[in-house]
């Protein structure tokens, strides 16, 4: 958090640099990068005024230092611009001006900047493109332009109170409705940025951009049928384009069908051969097939084409059994020293590393490059571990013994479901895997419908304004709604079942909404799949998830998250007894057959014993631990966290009891 957040006032320096009164400004400076290094602003600020005074070295060295803590800041990159100019360079000030307006397609300079040097070159092409992308910029209502400068810094509240309010004056403007739907898309407010798409779509179809981040957002909502008919409208307006086909490709793998997408994804390198980021996802594909050798030639050949493909550097580290050579380390290293690195390469890279150095049994490097990675994701998070504490001992508070006698018999009675719950890196994946090789039980993935639900219900108000929606409103609930909300679940569901009796939902975060799934699903089973802590939470660390676990960025959160999730496990075997099985990952791997043995006795069917060879069962998995699963029991990880102890005494401390 830089000074600025904390509430100091920088605007006298930037008088002073309007005033161009350069040193003053920088004297200013020099006490408040004194007092905090790594103020961003200060930094952008003082490069700012050496340019200025023609101290080009001092301004270089702030924006290294200014680009290494936040990558993806964007007039970073257009200050570097400017300086290349000033001293002559124009090749360099072309990419970093170009880097600049992916980072923030607000930067007007940064445009304008490229079109001066392309019209001297008479690069013609070039020049039409940026010309089309400041054309844009330049109609966009003034308040629209704001918001796409204040997403790009972060700054989402901001952003949004500006794009509601010029919605209320506009309100088919359908940029804006983009933008709001953007900012409700990273703030996890996904049901209303779909509606916000959907709606701008009906009114500005040959919008591409509007329906491709509506196909994007179906698909965060695991709404994959639907994402497929938008791919696949997308992709009739334009059967050649490349974009159109990597969308169809992935909507494909979506909804199951990996031999049409890998026959998209080979469609698309034969116009564009060796294509790293078709090759990295071609890659995705063949690894949820567990068809390991072939992804890894696949995240090698993208590497081949482009060595700085980070993303295809961090799939290989994230199938676990691969292993990194010197000759690989050699090459993370040097990327992860480019600090024109995305912010997200360079987290990938420092995920990727971390294997990389365990792989070779150097711990301390491979703990900083993990730390490294959670940290550049925690600066971006929201996170609140208190907060998080507070809700879930919201869920004891409100979910009693006298609400579940109250509200006994209600809900929709089939007993289809088994949830699996618990943390991430317990062990959850691998029970899905067993129990899914069961010939009545249908594996399926982590579906999102239980926390949607919960959301829906955080929005309404109880009984007094005062309070939030959720979890107290479930005390005020009808029956008939505690009935429909089951049913609706099921229906919504459905399209992932293969036609089995049961079927499995492996959202490790519906820990926290068990009374919810009690009241409106009663016979439902709930495994926990649990791990010695000290593991458990480590694994987490070490694990880039794509979104949803932002407990997991700091190893303090992580204890204090583990602690948490234990008290309410407990309160539910009180309220709730018989309701959870729990599953000590450590006396599976033990004693495979009995826990096997217990599992399938608590969902009411037979032994079957292809569940102890599950690994021979041939199913698409999603999740970190597919390589891991489709091998027999694998005890590798029990006891890896040791190899770090001397650094985890944070999350030691924040595991212990209070």
């Amino acid at each position: 958090m830089s000074m600025t957040d904390r509430g100091l006032d920088l605007a006298p320096i930037q008088q002073k640099m309007l005033a161009q009164a350069f040193g003053p400004a920088l004297d200013d400076l020099a006490g408040v990068l004194a007092a905090e290094s790594d103020n961003t602003e200060a930094l952008y600020m003082a490069a700012v005024c050496h340019r200025y005074l023609e101290q080009f070295e001092l301004a270089a060295a702030r924006l290294e230092r200014l680009k290494h803590l936040a990558p993806d800041f964007g007039r970073a990159h257009q200050e570097e611009g400017h300086l290349n100019r000033a001293q002559g360079r124009d090749d360099q000030a072309l990419l970093a001006y170009s880097r600049a307006c992916q980072a923030n397609p607000a930067l007007e300079a940064s445009y304008r900047a490229q079109l001066d040097i392309l019209h001297r070159r008479g690069a013609r092409e070039q020049l039409q493109r940026v010309q089309a992308q400041l054309d844009h910029l330049l109609v966009l209502p003034k308040p629209v332009v704001a918001v796409t400068d204040l997403i790009a810094q972060g700054k989402l509240v901001r952003a949004e109170e500006i794009c509601r309010t010029f919605l209320q004056k506009v309100p088919h403007h359908v940029e804006a409705m983009r933008l709001l739907a953007d900012i409700g898309s990273r703030l996890g407010a996904l049901e209303e940025a779909e509606f916000l798409l959907e709606s701008a779509v009906e009114f500005a179809a040959d919008n591409v951009q509007v329906r491709i981040d509506y196909i994007r957002t179906l698909r965060k909502r695991q709404k994959f049928a639907a994402a497929f008919v938008q791919a696949q409208g997308l992709l009739a307006s334009a059967p050649e384009n490349p974009q159109f086909q990597s969308l169809y490709a992935i909507e494909c793998m979506q909804t199951g069908d990996y031999v049409a997408a890998l026959a998209a994804f080979d469609e698309i390198l034969r116009t564009l051969p060796g294509d790293a980021t078709t090759l990295t996802s071609r890659g995705h594909t063949l690894k949820t097939c567990g068809q390991f050798d072939e992804a890894v030639a696949s995240y090698h050949a993208a590497l081949s084409s482009n060595p700085k493909h980070a993303e295809a550097w961090h799939s290989l580290a994230n199938l676990k059994t691969y292993r990194f050579s010197a000759a690989d380390r050699a090459a993370m290293a040097a990327l992860a020293g480019d600090n024109n690195l995305s912010f997200m390469d360079r987290v990938y890279v420092a995920f990727a590393l971390g294997k990389a150095c365990e792989d070779a049994d150097d711990y301390q490097a491979s703990f900083q490059h993990y730390a490294r990675g959670n940290q550049l994701k925690k600066n971006q998070s929201r996170y609140d571990a208190d907060k998080m504490t507070g809700e879930l001992a919201a869920q004891q508070q409100v979910c009693s013994l006298d609400l579940f006698a109250r509200l006994a018999g209600c809900g929709h009675p089939v007993p289809d479901p088994i949830f699996i719950v618990g943390l991430p890196r317990a062990g959850s994946t691998l029970l899905e895997q067993i129990l899914s090789s069961h010939s009545q039980i249908d594996g399926t993935l982590e579906l999102p419908n239980i926390l949607s639900y919960a959301q829906q219900l955080r929005r309404r108000k109880g009984a007094s304004d005062t309070v939030p929606g959720y979890p107290e409103v479930l005390a005020e609930l009808p029956p008939q709604e505690l009935a429909e909300l089951g049913e609706r679940f099921i229906a919504d569901t459905r399209i992932h079942r293969q036609g089995a009796s049961f079927f499995i939902d492996k959202m490790p975060n519906n820990f926290r909404h068990i009374g919810l799934i009690k009241l409106i699903l009663p016979n439902a089973k709930v495994i926990d799949a649990r791990r010695e802590p000290m593991a458990c939470c480590f694994s987490s660390f070490k694990q880039l998830f794509a979104e949803g676990q932002e407990f997991s960025y700091s190893l303090q959160d992580l204890g204090q998250y583990y602690r948490d999730y234990v008290a309410l496990m407990q309160h539910w075997d009180q309220v709730l007894p018989g309701f959870v099985l729990r599953v000590q990952h450590e006396d599976l791997l033990a004693d495979l057959e009995g826990q096997v043995g217990r599992m399938l006795e608590f969902i009411g069917v037979p032994f079957e014993e292809r569940c102890l060879r599950y690994y021979e069962t041939e199913r698409a998995v999603r999740t970190p631990s597919s390589e891991q699963v489709r091998q027999p029991i694998y005890k590798d990880a029990v006891k890896q966290w040791q190899h770090y102890e001397q650094w985890l005494e944070p999350l030691r401390r924040a595991l212990s009891p209070r």
